[in-house]
């Protein structure tokens, strides 16, 4: 073997006695317990052993803004308007420079997998893309990027922008997204990306419906839209903040259209909680969609950072176990098995959303997982266990030792 994992608890089997996990040519090739094979060994001593976290939904383009950028009224109007005057001066190299920043925080946070959303505009052009589309390669050795292309700015408002965004994809961004909500006739950009969704063959990740109201939500003509084209399972929608004020009966209406069309939900919890309720001086909104409450109809959902050290979130670390843990804390998550949910909607149901067949600790799949310092999934939430070790296609991408206490002799 390439390696071994010797006494492992493998997550989604944590009731099983431990486990020693082979590794052979990139993949998992033995996971039985007392394996008989030689090679490199790590001993995990009754640690977990997940698949690698999975980035759904983060902007690596503009991160670290916080030295050219203020965010002092914490609102969406402010964080756009002071972006849109920092991306004057975006570089492909500096674009770069701040998406390694953030990337390689990522990495030792246990991601193997990112969909990465990136701006196109007239003010920005293709620079951000230039810079963002090399470390494809680059880090691949560590995480796999997927691009989803989109106009943060407006679409059919502003002019040159659609053009740009066809560019994207020509050179090989793999999903089309929008901000349909800043366009005058939201489903004007809806209809549009879906087009050229279809044109392209990729699939569909929007920003939608971010506000603080019911009024105006566009969800269900997403809905309808994807069972129009055959989209459905092709389709996620990012914060929706407008669902989390609608009353029950309306709530679960809308999640039934969600489970029938294919369209799934991804929540942005530290964004949405330090967007939302910026109007009201008490009882403030929280903003964040309790999608657990989704699974259970078969809406596909999954938990993500978005903004990191920019002026939509001004703090961050990427680590997508403390994002599962702040949702849990948000949403009132006290049940066990909806703990562990939150796990699975950073590993496994972020997997399905980007469509990861070859993903998960099985014989045979590609050997990209995470060691963490707790014994299941239910402690890696509750506890923020930290991640120790990470592989990508079985080679170790970084370490970490455990803290450990100096008491006195």
């Amino acid at each position: 073997m390439d390696l071994i994992l010797r006494n492992a608890r493998v997550a989604g089997d944590e009731d099983r006695p431990p486990v020693d996990i082979g590794i052979e040519a990139g993949r998992f090739a033995a996971i039985e317990a007392n394996l008989a094979a030689d090679g490199p060994e790590i001993d995990v001593d009754g640690r977990l052993v997940a698949p690698g976290f999975v980035e759904t939904h983060i902007h690596l383009d503009k991160s670290c803004l916080l030295d050219r950028c203020k965010s002092e009224e914490g609102t969406l109007a402010e964080a756009m308007a002071e972006v849109a005057k920092a991306k004057q001066a975006f570089e492909p190299d500096d674009v770069r420079q701040r998406a390694i920043r953030t990337l390689e925080k990522c990495i030792l946070q246990g991601t193997t997998h990112m969909r990465t959303h990136l701006e196109v505009d007239p003010v920005v052009g293709l620079r951000s893309l230039e810079g963002i589309l090399p470390l494809i390669e680059e880090y691949k050795w560590a995480i796999d990027i997927e691009i989803c292309i989109f106009s943060q700015d407006g679409l059919l408002d502003l002019p040159g922008a659609d053009e740009l965004i066809i560019e994207g994809l020509k050179r090989g961004c793999r999903v089309i997204g929008g901000a349909p909500y800043v366009d005058s006739v939201p489903t004007g950009q809806i209809d549009w990306i879906f087009e050229q969704a279809r044109e392209f063959d990729v699939d569909i990740d929007m920003h939608l419906d971010f506000g603080h109201t019911p009024e105006g939500m566009t969800i269900e003509h997403v809905c309808d839209r994807a069972e129009e084209y055959g989209y459905g399972g092709r389709v996620a929608v990012g914060h929706v903040t407008q669902m989390s004020t609608l009353p029950p009966a309306r709530f679960e209406e809308i999640t039934r259209r969600l489970a029938d069309a294919g369209v799934a939900v991804t929540v942005l919890p530290s964004t949405d909680l330090y967007l939302m309720g910026r109007h009201l001086d008490h009882d403030i909104i929280r903003g964040v969609v309790p999608i657990h409450k989704m699974l259970g109809h078969g809406v596909n959902c999954s938990l993500s950072s978005n903004n990191v050290l920019n002026p939509f979130t001004p703090f961050g670390d990427c680590s997508l176990i403390r994002m599962a843990n702040l949702y849990a804390n948000v949403c009132h998550v006290g049940q066990r098995d909806d703990t562990i949910e939150c796990f699975e909607m950073v590993t496994r149901r972020p997997a399905d959303l980007i469509g990861l067949p070859d993903y998960g600790v099985q014989v045979g799949k590609s050997a990209d997982c995470v060691v963490l310092d707790c014994p299941d999934r239910h402690a890696a939430v509750a506890e923020l266990a930290p991640p120790l070790y990470g592989f990508k296609r079985g080679r170790a991408t970084f370490k970490r030792e455990p803290a450990q206490l100096l008491a006195p002799q």
